[in-house]
């Protein structure tokens, strides 16, 4: 039977009892869902070899330390294809290319001075799912400027269409063309379109929480596209390019792709689309008790539609509805909701939650994915385990 965490063994997993903090001072903010004499339930369904640390380059956050509407900066996930690159902060510029009327060559003191602004928002890698414990995911307040406004300053020529973000880091890639085989240095790529570029919402951000990038978030800049999952986020932005054509990179057109099987003209047939905006999703984190009565935490995370209702079943039980917390309200943030359980009986039980949007979509089940063949946007709903003494 898996033990029950006290409040001081969450102390010790954190490492607050080596500075000094003693249960009786803790601040309240560190831990503000875990009152006295809560404890907290361990899942039974954690892969022995589960590290939510990984390596120097890729992070995952461990969700059962979500601590309140923001992840700590130094936890907040991350992940790239080509490492850190060495960015020179002096000579750092933001350069604006193509189908521009006016090329522009921005330092990250040029960026400040038009007027920055906060932005809470948070997203998800697209190949974050139950192998990675649902860790791949974060909240921040981001600071920076709206992207139109360097667009503004520029002047777009009416015909371009296409908008191309290169990030800093770069490598060797084998470019197949029929039979011949090109092996070219590539830089990290995404492109939006006319409509999503100049929309008003992509986000140009330098800050988080309020403190400056660090190499992991993409100092000194990165691009943010709120609700869409996390590759459109380009970090250590350097370049944008403004073309007619439609760009073609590798990490745009072939790798994050999603392969599904579709009814079409009553045949079925492979259908193919790009990973843009999250898909709908919902996720249990933590199981906490205080005597016999436990209380379920999790998070939501979606493309920005107003969230209609999050439910919780216990094993196969009825949907019960949960709540919302209204700190975690902001339009593109996380949604973190809490469920009280009661009358739960000794032995292990299965947790699964499912949200419903206001326009009526729900998070699917792991059947409604059959026909997804591809593992990137897996939005299902996640059974948790936990076993109570």
């Amino acid at each position: 039977m898996a033990p029950v965490q006290s409040r001081r063994d969450i102390l010790k997993t954190l490492g607050l009892a080596g500075i000094g903090l003693s249960i009786a001072n803790l601040p309240e903010f560190v831990l503000p869902a875990l009152a006295q004499g809560e404890t907290v339930v361990p899942f039974s369904d954690i892969p022995a070899n589960f590290n939510p640390n990984m390596n120097a380059v890729t992070r995952t956050y461990d969700i059962r330390k979500i601590e309140g509407p923001f992840t700590p900066t130094d936890q907040f996930f991350t992940t790239q294809h080509y490492g850190h690159p060495t960015v020179d902060m002096a000579a750092y510029r933001l350069k604006v290319s193509g189908m521009v009327t006016s090329p522009l060559s921005l330092s990250l003191d040029d960026l400040k001075k038009m007027n920055g602004r906060d932005l809470i928002a948070g997203f998800e890698c697209s190949g974050n799912s139950p192998r990675l414990m649902q860790g791949f995911a974060g909240n921040g307040k981001w600071t920076g400027i709206p992207l139109r406004v360097v667009f503004d300053q520029a002047g777009i020529h009416r015909d371009a269409r296409e908008f191309v973000f290169f990030g800093a880091d770069k490598g060797p890639e084998e470019i197949e063309w029929r039979t011949q085989k090109f092996t070219v240095e590539q830089q990290f790529g995404r492109s939006l379109n006319r409509e999503q570029a100049l929309s008003g919402e992509p986000f140009l951000a330098w800050a988080l929480d309020g403190k400056p990038l660090t190499v992991h978030q993409g100092s000194p800049l990165r691009l943010l596209v709120p609700g869409w999952y996390g590759v459109a986020n380009v970090k250590w932005l350097s370049n944008i390019h403004v073309q007619a054509e439609p760009y073609m990179g590798k990490f745009q057109t072939r790798w994050y792709r999603t392969l599904r099987e579709e009814n079409i003209g009553g045949v079925m047939m492979p259908k193919e689309t790009g990973v843009t905006k999250m898909r709908l999703k919902s996720v249990i984190a933590r199981v906490t008790s205080t005597g016999k009565a436990h209380k379920i935490t999790g998070y939501v995370l979606n493309d920005g539609t107003p969230i209609r209702s999050v439910e919780v079943k216990v094993d196969e039980g009825q949907w019960q509805k949960a709540t919302l917390s209204p700190d975690t309200s902001a339009t593109y943030g996380w949604k973190l909701f809490t469920f009280d359980w009661t009358g739960a009986t000794p032995g292990e039980h299965t947790l699964v939650s499912r949200v419903t949007d206001t326009s009526g979509a729900v998070q699917p089940t792991a059947a409604d994915l059959a026909n997804k063949k591809t593992f990137l946007e897996d939005n299902g709903q996640f059974p948790r385990k936990v076993t109570i003494s």
